[in-house]
């Protein structure tokens, strides 16, 4: 299996800026590509911004130029880099390991999900 904990979220202003983390620890070989889903109360779970395995970062359009997502690789750890943070953020954001067809072909789940992290930000 792989875990996946996710930490940084708080409530913060708007114009803030914060940065969310995830560790990804278990069977790190099972590891694709990685990104960042959201959730706002009474939505459904939507993407936000993601590294394929071999590819450059690319983002949910409303946060292009302001979300940055990046990964250590050696460290199996992923950042969502949040600046000028809007009320319309506000949700609780997921961390996501897509294992890829290939290690899904060797027993690999589809997708892994952490537990959440709350951004709240206030006008």
């Amino acid at each position: 299996q792989v875990q996946l904990v996710e930490s940084g979220g708080d409530s913060v202003q708007t114009g803030d800026s914060l940065l969310l983390s995830c560790i990804v620890s278990g069977n790190t070989y099972c590891i694709s590509g990685m990104g960042w889903y959201r959730q706002a109360p009474g939505k459904e779970r939507e993407f936000v911004g993601a590294i394929p395995a071999d590819g450059m970062p690319y983002y949910k359009d409303s946060v292009k130029g302001r979300f940055t997502v990046s990964r250590n690789e050696p460290k199996n750890m992923l950042y969502l880099q949040m600046n000028s943070l809007k009320p319309e953020d506000t949700a609780v954001y997921y961390c996501n390991v897509d294992s890829g067809s290939y290690y899904f072909s060797k027993g690999c789940a589809r997708n892994y999900w952490g537990q959440g992290t709350q951004v709240t930000v206030s006008s």
